[in-house]
């Protein structure tokens, strides 16, 4: 049913979404998928939560490539979603308590609670300051790959991604340039990242 689901929202938008014809679909009945997901909203969070991979945060003790590898589950997470399904299906949360804390436990927590570990370790190693607010440094990168995906006016593509980390590490690193020589010399399949490789320190 959750398949069917997925591919209603993506035929028919989220405003479209017959519950009846996703019932048909499935090969079942409107009651059956009632008994299941008593409203359209938790039928959608319950695909939409099938549809997005589990978040596991990377962990090389390179900040900078770790906090990019993060955001950039972030983004896959948004981009598995239908377009056009997030902003209203939000909107229909503010009526309720319940249906808003179950789209934060279940779609918007996961990628938030890998970006935030992926600080704290960073914090814990000594590349971050001790003074810096991981609450407010997860909203700074989070809202970045939100704002975006919600409207749509700008790209999220790895290079874009990568300048986000750098920017937010401008001001929270202990010492941005050790973070960006460290970086440089980390071992990884690609080869060192373009930005990284643009603002290296010259020898």
């Amino acid at each position: 049913m959750l398949t069917a689901a997925l591919d209603a929202l993506a035929a028919d938008g989220y405003g479209g979404l017959s519950l009846v014809a996703v019932a048909r679909a499935a090969g079942t009945s409107k009651p059956a998928l009632y008994r299941r997901w008593p409203t359209k909203q938790r039928l959608v969070l319950a695909a939409l939560e099938h549809q997005v991979q589990a978040v596991e945060p990377p962990d090389t003790s390179c900040t900078m490539c770790d906090l990019a590898e993060c955001l950039g589950l972030f983004v896959t997470a948004f981009e598995a979603m239908p377009p056009g399904v997030l902003a209203p299906l939000l909107a229909d949360g503010q009526d309720g308590e319940d249906l808003r804390e179950e789209f934060m436990t279940r779609l918007f927590d996961p990628p938030r609670d890998a970006v935030r570990l992926t600080l704290a370790r960073a914090r814990d190693r000594g590349d971050l300051r001790l003074d810096v607010d991981l609450g407010l440094t997860v909203d700074l990168l989070a809202s970045f790959v939100c704002y975006r995906a919600m409207f749509g006016h700008a790209p999220t593509t790895p290079r874009e991604i990568e300048a986000a980390v750098e920017t937010i590490l401008q001001g929270i690193a202990a010492d941005y340039p050790a973070l960006l020589a460290r970086a440089q010399g980390e071992p990884v399949e690609v080869g060192p990242h373009e930005l990284h490789a643009a603002h290296a320190p010259t020898r």
